[in-house]
């Protein structure tokens, strides 16, 4: 039965690739909005209304769970959904909750009063739309006090990702992190807020120094995911086969995922 992966593009894939891992036996259907990418510069309403068409493309392929593998959908887009678009029926996670999880060592089901972590200064790399947002303090200050968060919107970097132009998202990697160190010198754990970025996780890690923990958030998402599905095996929608859905060129779109994962993906027409 068919979970949906949604991204903006093709950084979901990092999230599919380590659900798909962690769990063999389960059909995704993956959904690229690449048409509209990157959703990191759009306003809240339009991240919204993509984010619903596509959710609503996908409950059409049978899932009844789908996970928002896209920080800026995540931010932007899932609580409003949450309060009044989804039906009763049906799940939408988003992927913060795995990361903070990991990052205040508490279950998200733990709702005692927030308390002070290991991690007491975090570096946030994510688009500009999910750093405008504050969607991960806000999440964050519910859980710990005494952590400070810089903020480092890195403009560029999803586009060079999409357009296959990994020099240029190396280069700009390294100028953004350049510009978190001048705010924050001394990092001690780096938050990749956007799914794409852990395509890029080495040039992060090389810029950051080895000293700082990177946490980027495909395999929690996929040891979270493998939990739910555990407590909630009535949410594996109905879809029975695994399917690539892009509102792109396929051609086109096959070709960067077949790069990105090393093994052939071939997209359809949404």
């Amino acid at each position: 039965m068919a979970v949906g992966i949604f991204d903006s593009g093709l950084g979901g894939l990092t999230v599919l690739d380590a659900v798909t891992k962690r769990l063999p036996d389960v059909p995704f259907v993956y959904f690229g909005d690449n048409a509209h990418a990157p959703y990191g510069v759009r306003d809240a309403d339009d991240v919204y209304n993509l984010t619903t068409a596509a959710v609503d493309r996908m409950w059409d392929a049978g899932c009844d769970l789908i996970i928002l593998a896209c920080n800026t959908a995540s931010a932007a887009a899932l609580r409003r959904m949450q309060e009044s678009w989804i039906p009763s029926d049906k799940r939408v996670l988003g992927v913060f909750v795995p990361l903070i999880e990991a990052l205040t060592e508490r279950s998200w089901g733990d709702n005692s009063p927030p308390r002070e972590v290991e991690v007491k200064h975090v570096a946030l790399f994510a688009t500009p739309a999910t750093v405008a947002s504050r969607a991960f303090q806000r999440e964050l200050a519910f859980r710990a006090i005494g952590v400070d968060v810089e903020a480092q919107a890195c403009g560029g970097v999803v586009d060079a990702i999409e357009e296959g132009d990994l020099i240029l998202a190396e280069a700009l990697v390294r100028s953004h992190v350049d510009a978190m160190k001048r705010k924050m010198p001394d990092p001690q754990a780096a938050i990749l807020g956007c799914t794409h970025y852990p395509l890029m996780h080495d040039t992060f890690q090389d810029a950051l120094g080895a000293d700082v923990k990177v946490y980027s958030q495909a395999n929690l998402v996929a040891e979270s995911l493998a939990d739910y599905l555990g407590r909630h095996p009535n949410m594996i929608g109905g879809g029975t086969e695994s399917l690539f859905l892009t509102t792109g060129d396929p051609s086109k779109v096959s070709d960067r995922a077949t790069q990105f994962l090393r093994r052939k993906i071939t997209f359809q027409k949404a």
